[in-house]
């Protein structure tokens, strides 16, 4: 049995004694147990990070960035044993588990940039004699709260920017998969990054509580389930924190009755049952605009679907893996058995896959269901699987409307070959990011991402030029420097009166 710990610096306390089992997915045992700490296990990590992070911060931006390339350099170096451990964990396979760390790598590589980043405003001669500038200085030490669907890219897209500009970072992974955030941790040591900048500590509901009550973090930010995300934005709001809290999705796919239904197929599947469809950007539900629309996409969808492979998470033929859990491949399984009782018309039905030799493991074939209607709970809510639904739209503003009035705004697609209407539907749809032709618009390194509604909360997004506002505040500098005359002559005046 392998065994997992914190990494921080310095003794790590006894924690609560407790422990939570890491499964492998494909094989449905259990392969290690993590152990899960409490504030005792907290307050060490954020010792640690208070003794670090003063001259971490006093580092120019310059020496802090050749720490990120060359931790860069590094994740690239163990790209191939990253990916191996995740998926081994999560359950995805190993080309899609690269994909995963590529993602957050790209983050790194925007934090490679820093000094440029960090560099603030100046007004020469605000008014007589006065000059202002302004700086964006650290926070501190942050938090980041992850889930267990992107154990590489989410960690990185928080601690990246995070330390970069200066701060301190403590990360609570998932317990269901934690091993490769405590090897990035341990990367960025051999990186060169100071012990104490960037620490590992494990838990379950009890440290986040801690996180978000520890008066030494300034900032936490959450990636997550909307009831959850809620949770942590309110909590962490009223301790004083900065928090942003990303949540839940259901992202819907528009067909128009001009896109190339071939390349659509192609890229719904993809983006429906790509990860066993456990991540917040999939496209689980697909919306054909017109009647003859739905047909055509539909007799092109069960062939396609039916052909796909699922395999265990080593398996290089394979499109997507098991599920992480027995309890979220039950859960979904659930969501469909709802979806018949609703009315949903079951068109392929991926309950009770098993498969051959490895009948022990979390399978979920892949499932489509027709004829779902707005009012369904199974269309209202995440199901966070390979499931996609179909909900039919009788014209471009049915199109519109529906993602709209969703109580979830992560992320959109359209499929068209028709400018003006994909222009119309990205200004016009109620949705934080939008896919036009892309069915998985999850932005590049150098935007920032973000939901809207119950998908985020809070006033920045995740990386980017967000990330580094997030995690830095601005000091603005009103300076004079008299020429010692007692004339009067260069009396101060308040630049917006003078």
């Amino acid at each position: 049995m392998r065994h997992v710990d914190h990494f921080i610096t310095g003794t790590v306390p006894q924690g609560t004694g407790r422990t939570h089992k890491i499964w492998n997915p494909s094989t449905g045992q259990v392969q290690a147990e993590v152990k899960l700490g409490d504030k005792s296990v907290l307050d060490a990590a954020v010792a640690a990070a208070q003794e670090a992070q003063p001259a971490w911060a006093a580092t120019n931006p310059q020496r802090r960035a050749r720490v990120m390339f060359r931790y860069k350099e590094l994740i690239e170096q163990n790209m191939q044993s990253l990916a191996e451990l995740l998926a081994s964990e999560h359950g995805k396979v190993v080309d899609d588990a690269k994909g995963d760390v590529q993602r957050g790598l790209e983050v790194v590589e925007f934090a490679c940039g820093i000094p440029q980043v960090l560099k603030g405003e100046y007004t020469q001669g605000a008014g007589p004699g006065i000059d202002v500038y302004s700086m964006r200085q650290p926070l501190g030490i942050g938090a980041g709260i992850t889930p267990f669907n992107f154990p590489a890219m989410i960690p990185l897209w928080m601690s990246a920017m995070a330390i970069a500009v200066g701060n301190a970072f403590i990360l609570k992974p998932s317990e269901r998969d934690p091993s490769v955030p405590v090897r990035l941790a341990e990367l960025f040591v051999e990186a060169g990054g100071p012990e104490g900048i960037l620490q590992v500590v494990h838990g379950d509901k009890e440290m986040v509580d801690a996180i978000l009550d520890h008066e030494a973090i300034a900032a936490v930010s959450f990636v997550g389930s909307s009831d959850i995300a809620h949770y942590v934005y309110n909590r962490g709001v009223a301790a004083g924190k900065r928090v942003q809290a990303m949540g839940g999705a259901k992202n819907h796919g528009i067909v128009m009755p001009d896109a190339d239904l071939d390349v659509t197929v192609n890229d719904l599947v993809g983006a429906a049952f790509g990860s066993a469809g456990e991540r917040c950007m999939a496209l689980p539900v697909v919306v054909p605009v017109g009647a003859d629309t739905a047909e055509r996409l539909k007799d092109k969808l069960i062939p396609a679907i039916e052909k796909l492979r699922v395999g265990v998470s080593n398996d290089p033929e394979a499109q997507y893996g098991p599920v992480v859990t027995p309890e979220h491949k039950q859960r979904i399984e659930n969501w469909i058995a709802t979806a018949e009782k609703e009315g949903g018309e079951i068109v392929i039905d991926g309950r009770g896959f098993s498969l051959q030799g490895h009948e022990d493991g979390f399978f979920v074939g892949p499932t489509l269901i027709d004829r779902v209607t707005t009012d369904m709970e199974s269309y209202k809510e995440e199901i966070f699987g390979p499931v996609l639904q179909m909900v039919r739209a009788d014209n471009f503003e049915d199109a519109v409307r529906l993602p709209s009035e969703h109580q979830y705004g992560n992320g959109v697609a359209i499929f068209t070959r028709n400018g003006h209407a994909a222009r119309e539907f990205a200004n016009r749809v109620q949705v934080g990011m939008v896919g036009i032709n892309v069915p998985i618009p999850v932005p590049v390194s150098y935007h920032s991402f973000g939901g809207w509604k119950r998908s985020g909360f809070g006033d920045h997004n995740q990386y980017g030029m967000d990330g580094m506002r997030f995690w830095t505040k601005v000091k603005t500098v009103t300076q004079r420097w008299p020429d010692g005359s007692a004339t009067g002559e260069n009396a101060f005046v308040i630049p917006t009166m003078g």
